[in-house]
């Protein structure tokens, strides 16, 4: 049994040179879309805080929460939702570099604590009187 061995036709340099400068434009695209996306997660929101609670003190199983979604630099938002008898009131304040225009309760404090921590796994449950000025 006889082997036969076919000569491969080699490369010339000016055909490596040009294979290199594609994966060069290629590399280029690719860091392009990393930049990009990069920017775009600056202002996702990665950081979640939530704290549940009971506002009041004739109803129990802590069905008020307030929840804190913030992004890279804590710019975001709290939204406080307050179940009582009578209905749900729900409450949203804006959020920048951790901190609001707008007064905020103990419970939102802590949801934003939260997540500007990173503490998003572990929920706090309080079972404060009354939660304060919304």
């Amino acid at each position: 049994m006889a082997f036969i061995f076919k000569k491969k036709k080699e490369k010339d340099i000016s055909e490596y040179l040009s294979e290199i400068e594609r994966l060069k434009e290629k590399i280029d695209e690719l860091s392009q879309e990393i930049e990009k996306l990069k920017e775009k997660e600056k202002v996702s929101f990665k950081k979640v805080g939530l704290v549940r609670f009971n506002p009041f003190q004739d109803l129990g199983g802590n069905q008020s929460f307030s929840l804190a979604l913030l992004n890279e630099v804590d710019d975001g938002f709290v939204v406080t939702s307050l179940f009582g008898r009578e209905g749900n009131r729900v409450y949203a304040k804006p959020i920048e570099k951790g901190n609001s225009i707008y007064p905020l309760t103990e419970e939102e404090k802590k949801a934003i604590k939260m997540a500007k921590h990173g503490k998003n796994n572990n929920f706090k449950t309080t079972g404060r009187g009354n939660s304060g000025t919304h």
